[in-house]
């Protein structure tokens, strides 16, 4: 059975929600409510990307299901290792993976708790990079390597320049990162600790 704590962060208004079996296995994993509040803002993120994505770039062949997955449980290790909730660590990492595996999630979607934070290894699709582009402009911080690699793929699958794939890009993670105190704020009320 869920907590309170972590059901206000999983219903509270103003984020889109989790995919049913992600909430479970939030909730079979106990997990802290501060992890569910990232998960879901990350996830409104990815979502919001990947719907611009296939609006705009629709030869891009973004998986709006996988990614929404991805996104929901990339960080789902923490319920393992909750010190990193609010500090550095990439134990999470090889955890999450593992636990998404032993309850049954099929490795297209558990493999997104590894390549969340190895986004420039070999064999990372555009499904890879949107989870981990969400992941990082949720809370305002862009990293230009990780977007140019989205922008390159974005410029082959429409034939445009790489510098006007760039522009819309940088427009769309503008308008998504001046959103982010409020996603900062809507995190933060949430404790560390399940309760």
């Amino acid at each position: 059975m869920a907590s309170e704590a972590l059901r206000r962060a999983l219903e509270e208004p103003g984020f889109r929600e989790l995919p049913g079996t992600v909430v479970v296995l939030l909730e079979a994993v106990q997990a802290p409510p501060r992890l569910a509040a990232h998960l879901r803002a990350v996830h409104d993120v990815a979502c919001e990307l990947t719907d611009w994505i296939d609006q705009r770039y629709p030869a891009a062949g973004a998986d709006a299901r996988a990614v929404a997955f991805g996104a929901a449980t990339h960080d789902i290790g923490k319920a393992l290792h909750p010190g990193e909730l609010s500090g550095p660590g990439a134990e999470h990492e090889e955890a999450g993976y593992g636990l998404l595996l032993s309850y049954g999630v099929e490795e297209r979607y558990a493999r997104f708790a590894h390549t969340h934070s190895a986004w420039n290894a070999d064999g990372i699709g555009i499904d890879d990079l949107l989870v981990s582009l969400a992941d990082k402009v949720w809370k305002a911080k862009r990293v230009r390597d990780l977007e140019q690699l989205l922008v390159d793929r974005l410029a082959v699958a429409s034939g445009e320049a790489p510098w006007q794939a760039f522009l819309a890009l940088d427009d769309m993670l503008g308008r998504i990162a001046g959103e982010a105190d409020r996603r900062l704020a809507y995190q933060s009320a949430h404790p560390v600790a399940a309760t």
